[in-house]
This record gives C-alpha cells, structure tokens and sequence, in this order.
C-alpha cells in the first residue's frame, strides 16, 4: 500500500477527533437534521482531503520522503 493511503487513515482519525469537540448545534436551523449532518459529512471529507494533501506535497516538495 502506498503511503497516501496510511496519511489519509491517519488524518480521518485526527479530523474525526477533531471534529468531535465542535458543537455545531447552534449554527443550523431547528428540524434541518439531515442537512447538518450531511455538512458534518463534507466538511470532514473536505478537512481530510486538504490536510492529506498539504502533507504529502510538504513531503514531497521537501523530498523527506
């Protein structure tokens, strides 16, 4: 498996972790359930996307790896 795979495991958890200790609660509407969580959803994705990739250029402009 490459690398990029075991950094975006990595960083999911760290976001997961992250994520975990907003309350988020006050900023959606009453009833709009579905529609906050499916912001939660892709935010995270979002968070982990960018963070993975930040690293691996960081990484590989920096030829660490």
């Amino acid at each position: 498996m490459s690398v990029k795979f075991f950094v975006y495991l990595f960083v999911a958890i760290l976001v997961i972790w992250a994520m975990d200790s907003v309350n988020i609660n006050g900023i959606f509407k009453k009833n709009k359930i579905l529609q906050a969580r499916v912001f939660y959803f892709l935010l995270g994705l979002s968070l982990i996307y960018l963070i993975t990739n930040f690293i691996m250029d960081f990484f590989e402009y920096s030829k660490i790896i």
